[in-house]
């Protein structure tokens, strides 16, 4: 019993960020991962004694400020990612599923850097330099300053950087450098975290900036210990299709710079290239409009891009309705789709539903909810969305039938009429629709899913006009807005 209890005391860690608990579980109640909570032993409390600082504390206003001054890159989407460049001495981490192009983006990155007469380091433990080398050639990123070294052991890639002392430091990757100072094969927890850690000191005392690439498990997260993203300064993701050739470099923690920020690029067949305006990529061009698509503006961090819904409803072919989705959650449409029935009348309750989005789009902007439920209503009837100009639909829909207000409206109204839609559909007292109207724009507000589907000529009651040569949708329910 004794035993026992004092095995209880001591405790259990998780090895992936550090949560501790007084007895062992199978799942870290932190970071959710599985099999990472190991017995610990009692913590020694010492006295620590007071050593002599490296460096004297002075006041915060005499620190030279222009010793963080921001580099550009020459990319300029990842600069925007990035809030105007790479901090002297920052340790970025670029993480991503494999083949999504992180090396060819990185190489290009380093290659823009030594353009500008900056040293560069390019440290690769996955390839030989020879492979670099012909990548290099293919994506045009060869470089007098660009030196590229092919290790895997920690000390001699600390030796390289006091060999060739550059200032951006690009490591490829985290999960294969090893060092003799911790336990473990390449990509363990002890591997990673020290060779982390290490890196992020060197870089910190030089002033040198270091990119360094990273794993993503199954799951979609960064391989490695939590405490890796907790060292490094910036935390970027890339994110894409190996279908598709379009790319984003999303921030999802920045010291120095805002974390809700992306970059959109595309993958051609020389290299990666920026796309500055990506709206286009995510909606189609018909002769004549078609029936059972909407377009609408999410806002990726603080970017308004536009996307295409497209639906198709077809007859039943089993017992049970299929309910088959692309870049859009699934559970999400199933609750559109009974809003549109219970609320609006038009049954897609027991039917085939064929919900995507075009060019590849992940969309799980709320306000793309609206958008949805009109494609779904048009497919459902055959009839196409009737406006005498290109609208768009932003709203969230919510389970009584009513419309929501989303963030951001007259960012997103502004972006539209940028690219030629002349008319909105969007959720009563919405902030910016006095400024789209300015512009030109007709703007509908909606109380509710059917005042929406109303000014479309998608309701039960427009289809008693059908043939009578009623003509614009928006305009016409301006009338019926005011008389409520």
């Amino acid at each position: 019993m004794a035993k026992n209890s004092k095995r209880s005391s001591d405790g259990y860690r998780c090895t992936e960020c550090g949560w501790t608990t007084v007895r062992w579980v199978g799942r870290c109640g932190e970071c959710q991962t599985w099999g990472s909570v190991e017995e610990i032993g009692a913590p020694k409390v010492a006295e620590v004694r007071a050593s002599a600082p490296t460096t004297r504390a002075v006041p915060i206003g005499s620190v030279d400020a222009q010793a963080a001054d921001r580099h550009l890159t020459g990319v300029e989407e990842l600069d925007r990612v990035l809030g105007g460049g790479l901090v002297p001495g920052a340790a970025v981490l670029l993480a991503g599923e494999p083949g999504v192009g992180k090396s060819t983006l990185l190489l290009d990155v380093a290659a823009r850097w030594a353009a500008a007469g900056r040293r560069t380091l390019y440290v690769t433990g996955e390839e030989s330099a020879a492979q670099v080398r012909l990548r290099a050639t293919r994506t045009d990123a060869v470089e007098d300053e660009l030196y590229l070294a092919a290790e895997n052991d920690l000390g001699a890639i600390l030796g390289q950087v006091e060999a060739v002392e550059p200032s951006l430091l690009v490591v490829d990757s985290a999960q294969t450098i090893v060092t003799a100072e911790a336990d473990g094969s390449a990509g363990g927890v002890s591997q990673v975290r020290e060779t982390t850690g290490a890196l992020v000191r060197v870089a910190k005392r030089r002033g040198m900036a270091v990119i360094i690439v990273g794993h993503v498990t199954k799951e979609g997260t960064i391989a490695g210990p939590r405490t890796m993203e907790h060292l490094v300064d910036v935390v970027l993701t890339f994110e894409g299709e190996r279908h598709s050739g379009f790319r984003m470099v999303r921030a999802t923690k920045n010291r120095f710079g805002p974390a809700d920020e992306v970059g959109c690029f595309e993958m051609v067949e020389h290299g990666i290239v920026e796309v500055p305006d990506p709206s286009g990529l995510f909606t189609s061009r018909h002769d004549e409009p078609v029936p059972g698509t909407a377009v609408t503006v999410t806002m990726e961090g603080r970017r308004p891009l536009l996307a295409e819904m497209q639906a198709l409803v077809v007859p039943a072919g089993q017992q049970s309705p299929r309910r088959t989705t692309h870049g859009i959650e699934g559970s999400r449409v199933a609750m559109i789709a009974a809003v549109v029935y219970r609320r609006a009348g038009i049954a897609v309750h027991n039917h085939d539903l064929y919900v995507s989005t075009v060019g590849g789009a992940r969309v799980n902007d709320p306000s793309a909810d609206l958008a949805i439920a009109i494609s779904l209503a048009s497919a459902a009837r055959n009839r196409i969305a009737r406006s005498q100009q290109r609208f768009v639909a932003m709203g969230e829909v919510g389970l009584a039938g009513e419309l929501r207000r989303v963030p951001g409206i007259g960012r997103r109204l502004l972006e539209a009429h940028r690219l030629g839609f002349g008319a909105a559909i969007v959720p009563s007292g919405s902030d910016g629709v006095r400024e789209a109207r300015l512009q030109g724009m007709k703007v509908f507000e909606a109380n509710t899913l059917v005042d929406a589907l109303r000014a479309v000529k998608l309701d039960r009651s427009s289809q008693r006009d059908e043939g009578r040569g009623v003509s614009d949708g928006v305009d016409t329910v301006v009338a019926l807005h005011k008389e409520q």
